[in-house]
């Protein structure tokens, strides 16, 4: 952005002593600042005598408390996490310029600074320091406070401070607006004594507030896919009127027979302008909706226990409710499971079972092989069981250390180890309060872990590390696994107390080549989802190709088809998927010429253990070796990989695609 120089934007150094006189003049009331006072500050010291600011005032208010002002930053999160990389490079690029860079809210209150440890000792002085609010109503004319009541970029230097206090500094700050609707999320500063003053500060900050704008785009367009995503299995019919909101409140998408049942509702909602409905925010009122809508039309988004937004059910002009999700029509499931997606009988009783026993508060145990879906079940529990208005907390135990998955569990309290977080930490059973814990991979739970659990399930109290008082909890427990616990417990390596509390009640999901008719639904499903995400024509898939998924044992399971239609889309001529599409690796795999044929007659030897190791090869075909990426695939946990690879001895395999992917050049 470039300004003339006499932009009134600037301030003029040159003009410090006219600036002084004519704030003596405002404050005696002896007459009108003269022409050396900048309309904008002399609008600014008119607001601060409206607010009664006191002109003597030396400093600003102490800060927030450590706690208070960690909540604040919680409830900011992502504007710290834009703000970060920026942050990070002041503490380096201001730290010999006697200036520093603060980062703060919509109220003015800093929640992060950087910069030249020299002035920022300075600073504490008149409390620029975080978890203060520098706003006009309080501290006076200052580049925080000012820049956010106008909205514009701002510069003050020295004198046209309003507070006595605070005239030996100069800043210069810009306000940072959300990419989506260009609400005011905060504001970036840059301030120093008034020697350093310099017209380039203003640039910086302009600068500076662009670079978290953009870095908070980006978010937005990663939650706005995520949310797309998650609502996917809604989007499935062409008689239901169904509009999807941000977490914002903001409308995303509808289908096409949502404007019309809108206005037969008189909704002033116009999809083609989108407007905001701040009732339906994830922090939302929803005692302020619209007249026209009701709660009982509202169904919330959510992706691995947290809400990400809200779908809007209308209902039909010959109907006086909301229709239930087609999806749920399609899967027969109850409207808590109607996320699942199936044509399958033997899935809809599994279903019906998961169903009745989400209505008691006993445990459930999920059993099923890696990707057959245990994490959607552990949610549609949820929300089918008394707990289902409290969150949902997932948690997996394979993929962390002893000492992290116990810190996850169970919280620590402030001071609990050498680099435990101040103020401590809320472990999962206790955030879990009031709703459903998920434990996936619980077999791998380390035993002396065990007993803890034991007795939390038992008493229904916590202890935090470092803690000696017991918390009190209340939390319904699903936990999953692909193992088989029973053997567990007869190999030493599970606590059959815990078994039998664990597994109070158990849901065996079946594998998807026990799935009848599943594999086809489930391939135009994700066709369609991933032709809306990478933005590509819908290409129809041959019957050969249906003809080869339906014939596989898809050991990986719904994960792998899914992986297995976004591989053949993108290598598709955009027209038509055909054999030639099927990757590689997928051809060479063995399949079973009957879909209803058990997964082990499908390998040599019948043995699961093959299976499993030819699972792993695939997946590490597939990412080039790169063992992180395969991990995720088979959503085990990296350590877990490592051990299977020593077990099936598959080290070799490992190098030989490495060594693949360097000869390629990737």
């Amino acid at each position: 952005m470039a300004w003339e120089p006499d932009d009134q934007r600037f301030s003029d150094p040159g003009n410090e002593s006219a600036v002084m006189a004519a704030w003596e003049r405002f404050l005696d009331g002896s007459g009108r600042p003269d022409d050396a006072l900048r309309s904008l500050v002399e609008g600014s010291w008119q607001r601060c005598r409206d607010h009664n600011v006191d002109p003597d005032k030396r400093s600003a208010p102490p800060p927030l408390g450590e706690s208070r002002l960690e909540s604040l930053r919680n409830a900011h999160a992502e504007l710290l996490q834009a703000g970060a990389p920026v942050m990070a490079c002041a503490r380096d690029f201001l730290a010999m310029t006697g200036t520093v860079m603060a980062l703060a809210d919509a109220q003015c209150t800093i929640l992060s600074m950087e910069g030249d440890t020299r002035t920022r000792d300075s600073a504490e002085n008149i409390h620029l320091l975080p978890g203060v609010a520098w706003s006009e109503r309080i501290c006076g004319t200052n580049a925080i406070g000012t820049a956010l009541a106008v909205g514009e970029p701002v510069q003050i230097h020295s004198a046209e401070h309003y507070c006595a206090g605070i005239k030996r500094w100069t800043c210069s700050a810009m306000v940072i607006r959300h990419p989506g609707d260009g609400e005011i999320l905060g504001v970036v500063d840059v301030s120093g004594l008034s020697e350093t003053f310099n017209r380039q500060s203003l640039a910086l900050v302009v600068t500076t507030a662009n670079r978290i704008e953009s870095r908070l785009t980006m978010r937005e367009t990663e939650l706005r896919l995520r949310l797309l995503e998650a609502a996917l299995p809604y989007w499935n019919s062409t008689t239901d009127s169904v509009v999807l909101f941000d977490r914002r409140g903001y409308p995303v998408k509808a289908n096409g027979n949502a404007q019309a049942a809108l206005a037969t509702l008189g909704a002033e909602l116009d999809l083609s302008r989108p407007k905001r409905i701040p009732a339906l925010a994830l922090d939302g009122d929803l005692s302020a909706l619209p007249s026209w809508l009701t709660p009982d039309w509202l169904t919330p988004v959510i992706e691995r226990g947290e809400r990400i937004g809200t779908l809007l059910i209308l209902p039909l002009p010959s109907l006086g409710r909301a229709r239930k999700p087609a999806v749920e029509e399609r899967s027969e499931a109850p409207g808590d499971f109607g996320h699942i997606v199936t044509g399958d009988a033997g899935l809809r009783a599994v279903i019906r079972k998961a169903g009745q026993l989400a209505r008691s508060k006993v445990p459930v145990l999920l059993l099923g092989e890696t990707g057959v879906g245990k994490e959607e079940f552990a949610q549609g529990v949820h929300r089918a069981s008394p707990f289902g208005d409290g969150p949902f907390v997932p948690l997996n135990c394979g993929g962390l250390s002893r000492e992290l998955l116990a810190s996850e569990l169970f919280g620590y309290a402030d001071g609990a180890f050498t680099g435990a977080r101040r103020g401590g930490l809320v472990g999962k059973i206790e955030a879990a309060d009031g709703g459903t814990l998920f434990l996936d991979e619980i077999g791998e739970m380390p035993l002396d872990l065990q007993p803890h659990l034991l007795r939390v399930l038992e008493q229904g109290e916590i202890y935090r590390l470092g803690e000696n008082a017991p918390r009190k909890v209340d939390f319904r427990l699903v936990a999953a696994t692909n193992r088989d616990l029973r053997q567990e417990v007869a190999d030493g390596r599970f606590r059959m107390d815990l078994y039998y509390r664990v597994a109070v009640t158990s849901v065996r999901i079946p594998a998807l080549r026990d799935r009848d008719g599943d594999v086809a639904l489930l391939s135009e499903m994700f066709l369609d989802h991933f032709a809306r995400r990478h933005g590509l024509p819908r290409p129809q898939i041959a019957p050969q190709v249906l003809e080869r998924l339906a014939a596989y044992a898809w050991p990986g399971n719904v994960r792998e088809l899914r992986n297995v239609v976004e591989n053949m889309l993108l290598v598709s001529d955009g027209a038509r998927i055909g054999v030639d599409d099927l990757p590689p690796e997928f051809e060479d795999a063995p399949a079973s010429s009957d879909p209803a044929t058990p997964f082990t007659a499908a390998l040599p030897g019948g043995r699961l253990c093959e299976a499993e190791a030819d699972c792993i090869r695939r997946a590490i075909a597939t990412s080039g070796g790169n063992l992180t990426e395969a991990a995720r695939q088979l959503a085990i946990a990296k350590s877990t990989l490592y051990q299977k690879l020593r077990d099936y001895g598959l080290q070799d395999e490992v190098a030989s695609s490495r060594g693949q992917r360097l000869r390629a050049g990737r």
